[in-house]
């Protein structure tokens, strides 16, 4: 018999997620059929999108089912096996996180092979998808040019610091960044190569960002949304572009969301505003893995996590993350 410890969604949160939101439960797995594999998972990834599925709302993936485990980003070894595609043994990525073992059919599960002297959990950060997102972010949503001033909300964050690092690889001439503590800013600028950083908690971020960026940005990646992406819109020099990731100003709102001013810019300064989600852009994988690789072996990418320890806690990781206190990528490690 083998127990998996899994999180269920047990309501749908208002505001602010709380503990009675989720459940923590045991299941017993069945035997496994033909085709089957189990896996022990090793690391699991907690992100800011999880948020948006817990509402019952159309999206561009289906909401979380009240009474069913969560998933989520995850990887493992495979512990028990009836596919000859993937043997015991085998390190695996896949999509049933929140849990500490999981079990499927093996197309649900994609083979990796591990990098001598990285962490397994690299593939669900600068390996994975968060570096891709951070690569499509500025490479074909906002088309970054040599010489751009960019401007980056949310710096601090898993996907924020690979933006600001791929961008001065990609010529920027100025990175900026946003974040939330005084310490974060500093990482930004000493360890990340930002040329400036501001803490939005120090007053009004239009002013914070025309003070970082005297002479106008050209780019924007946006996870934040809310005042961020108003100051950016009247930072704009003509022809400036956006990248929308994502809105954590909004995840938890129970009223309107915030308003955005200055979208009279978009016409008489010709910008362009783009949302993306990655489905669409899966394709791009192989250019960013022939990047980032060389990149991160160099030196010339860097990057941070921050590792909340048990399954127990996946759930105080999660509203952790929510919170901001995270530098890097937020995992859990199963143990």
């Amino acid at each position: 018999m083998t127990i998996s410890t899994q999180w269920q969604l047990a309501a749908r949160p208002q505001g602010e997620p709380t503990p009675d939101d989720v459940r923590r439960v045991e299941v017993e797995l069945p035997d496994l059929t033909d085709g089957d594999v189990r896996v022990q998972n090793e690391f699991l990834s907690v992100d800011p999108y999880m948020r948006g599925r817990m509402n019952d709302v159309k999206s561009y993936v289906p909401p979380f089912a009240l009474d069913e485990a969560m998933t989520g980003g995850a990887i493992g070894r495979v512990v028990e096996s009836r596919s000859d595609d993937l043997p015991v043994g085998t390190v695996v990525q896949h999509d049933l996180g929140w849990r500490d073992v999981a079990q499927g059919g093996a197309a649900s599960f994609r083979a990796v092979r591990p990098v001598e002297g990285v962490s397994l959990s690299a593939y669900l950060g600068v390996l994975g998808l968060t570096g891709l997102t951070a690569y499509v972010g500025l490479t074909e949503i906002a088309g970054i040019r040599e010489g751009d001033v960019v401007f980056v909300s949310g710096a601090a964050g898993a996907v924020g610091t690979m933006v600001g690092q791929i961008a001065r690889l990609k010529g920027a001439s100025r990175v900026i960044g946003s974040a939330g503590s005084a310490e974060k800013v500093e990482l930004l600028t000493s360890k990340y190569g930002f040329d400036a950083a501001f803490n939005y908690k120090d007053g009004d971020v239009a002013e914070l960002l025309a003070e970082a960026a005297p002479e106008g940005i050209d780019l924007y990646f946006d996870n934040v949304g809310g005042d961020h992406l108003s100051a950016a819109l009247a930072s704009f020099r003509d022809g400036g572009r956006a990248a929308l990731c994502g809105s954590i100003a909004n995840y938890n709102s129970t009223g309107a969301p915030v308003g955005i001013t200055g979208m009279t810019n978009m016409v008489t300064r010709g910008l362009t505003m783009k949302g993306f989600t990655l489905g669409d852009y899966r394709h791009i994988a192989p250019a960013f893995a022939a990047e980032m690789g060389p990149w991160l072996a160099n030196g010339d990418v860097v990057h941070d996590e921050t590792v909340v320890e048990g399954i127990d806690s996946a759930f105080d990781a999660f509203t952790g993350l929510m919170r901001g206190d995270n530098v890097g990528k937020m995992v859990v490690e199963v143990g």
